[in-house]
Parts: structure tokens; C-alpha cells; sequence
């Protein structure tokens, strides 16, 4: 908690102690109060307790302990691409995907006084989100570890002719005056966001469009991804994300995280998966969940 500036360290510790008395409905997340993540979790369950954390090992860990009964982790970003490393994080939790949440994005730059901004404080993603609002202004951009962090850190100082880019409910949790809204320069930024909680809640067959979250490392052959895929072509099983990654300094294997349309227990899927597992060293099912909006 010592981690974020004063202004945001009262509201975790009221937000902390909340969920403490009320686990079932707390919904960890990452960031300070005010936070992006922050919004997806009053988004995805309104009437739920959010429980900053500062890392997200830290919101993983509060659902491992009891602590909240889920996780709200942004996944990718339309912008920007992967935004949290979760095939390193989510395969050792032993957590499961449980749902998924899209959270169009908004800036807003927010100051403490009147006197003009001269100084934006900001996540570098986002300042470079608004970089021709910026620039436009003659607003110099200022790097900091969060966005929401950033308004609590300008609560703070008070100094004037500076100011936040952050989430509107920044603003309103640490009292500062919102300059201008929607200040971004794309209109089309949108965040996925997965939910994780201990136990899997596989959804009801035929309730509607499944999405299959799963890690897999192919045999060390030639054409040995080309063979893996091949199952889910032959069955006709739409594959909607595919991302390789490394996980030690040898590069001597590649690991893959991949969505696809269905679930296990559907039989064209189950062909796939098997044929998978034939030229794969193993697969590892993150979980099965209802889709939030329809891939098309």
C-alpha cells in the first residue's frame, strides 16, 4: 500500500477493508483506485467490492488466499497488443478463466486548480494515446508507473499547471477538476479483459457462443505447429487468437496461447484438441467461458 501516493492509499485501505468483510463479492484487480482495471470491475459486476492491487501477482494472489472471489486482468489491447504476461502468471495460480470483459477506453486530463496544464502525468500508454492532444496544447507529457496513480499523485502536490490523464473516475475519487474529456486520439481503443476465480464454471451447452482459452508447446520437429493446427482446420473449429511466446532464455522451445470458438465436450473440438495433443510435448486448458462479444 505504501507503493501509491496518499490520496490513494486511504481509499485501498476503506476498499481493503471492505472486501475483507465481504469476499464473495470482491473482484481483484490491478492499479490504483480509479484505474482502468478499476472500471472493468464495477463494469463487469456492478454491485461487486474492488480490491486494488498493486501487481498483478498481487490481484492473482487475493484469489488464491480467499481474499476475493475473482480477478479481472486486462489481457490485450486493440492499440497496443499483449498487455499482461498472464501465460507466464496464470498456468502457476491454478486459477481459471471463468469470463471475459471488453472495456472501450477514455482519457481525461484533470488538474486540482484552474490555472492552465502545463504538465501531463500519465501510464506512457496513455500519453501516447493522446499525444496530438498534447502536442496541440504545448502540454508536456510526464511518464509515471499508472494512470490512476498519476491523478492521486497531482491530488497530492497540488502544484499548480499540473495535471493527470487518467479514467473520469479518477477524477472523482481524488477530487480533482476534469479539464477535458475523451481526449484520446483513436476512438476505435478497446481493452479484453479476463476474469479468474479457483474453480471453473464451464458454461451450459447450446447457451450461447463458448470461447476455449488454452497453452500448448509442439513437439521439437519439423512442421510440427503446421500439424498441430491442422485438426482445428479439418473440423471446421474457428481459432481467434494465436501468440507465441518464450518462456526461458534457451530458445529452444516455443510456447503458444490460443482462443477458439467452442469448448471440450464439443465434439468437433475434441477431434481438434486430440490431434493437438498428438504433436504437442503438452496442453494446458486455461478455461472455458462465455464470450462477451461475437468474433466475426
Amino acid at each position: 500500500m505504501e507503493n501509491y501516493p496518499a490520496p490513494a492509499r486511504a481509499i485501498v485501505a476503506d476498499l481493503t477493508a471492505k472486501a475483507a468483510t465481504d469476499p464473495a463479492r470482491a473482484v481483484a484487480y490491478q492499479g490504483a483506485p480509479g484505474a482502468n482495471s478499476h472500471l472493468a470491475a464495477l463494469g463487469y459486476a456492478p454491485d461487486c467490492v474492488p480490491l486494488p492491487c498493486f501487481a498483478f501477482e498481487d490481484a492473482i494472489d487475493a484469489v488464491r488466499s480467499g481474499q476475493a472471489a475473482r480477478a479481472i486482468i486486462p489481457i490485450e489491447n486493440s492499440l497496443h497488443g499483449r498487455v499482461a504476461d498472464m501465460h507466464f502468471l496464470l498456468p502457476e495460480s491454478g486459477l481459471h478463466i471463468i469470463d471475459e470483459y471488453f472495456l472501450p477506453i477514455h482519457h481525461c486530463l484533470m488538474a486540482a486548480d484552474d490555472v492552465p496544464v502545463k504538465n501531463a502525468i500519465s501510464h506512457p500508454q496513455a500519453l501516447g494515446q493522446c499525444r496530438h492532444y498534447l502536442r496541440e496544447r504545448g502540454i508536456q507529457p510526464i511518464a509515471y508507473a499508472d494512470t490512476a496513480g498519476a491523478a492521486a499523485l497531482v491530488a497530492e502536490s497540488g502544484k499548480p499547471g499540473e495535471g493527470a490523464i487518467a479514467p473520469y473516475l479518477a477524477a472523482e475519487l481524488y477530487g480533482l477538476r476534469l479539464v477535458a474529456e475523451n481526449i484520446e486520439d483513436s476512438d476505435d481503443n478497446m481493452t479484453r479483459f479476463l476474469v479468474l476465480a479457483r474453480e471453473p464454471n464451464m458454461p451450459q451447452p447450446h447457451a450461447g457462443p463458448v470461447m476455449t482459452t488454452f497453452l500448448f508447446e509442439v513437439k521439437n520437429v519439423p512442421a510440427a505447429l503446421y500439424k498441430a493446427m491442422g485438426g482445428f482446420a479439418t473440423n471446421g473449429v474457428n481459432m481467434t487468437k494465436l501468440e507465441s511466446y518464450q518462456r526461458s532464455a534457451s530458445f529452444a522451445a516455443t510456447e503458444f496461447f490460443c482462443d477458439i470458438e467452442g469448448m471440450p465436450g464439443d465434439p468437433a473440438v475434441d477431434r481438434a484438441l486430440a490431434e493437438l495433443e498428438f504433436h504437442s510435448k503438452w496442453v494446458r486448458m486455461l478455461g472455458s467461458y462465455p464470450q462477451a462479444r461475437v468474433r466475426t
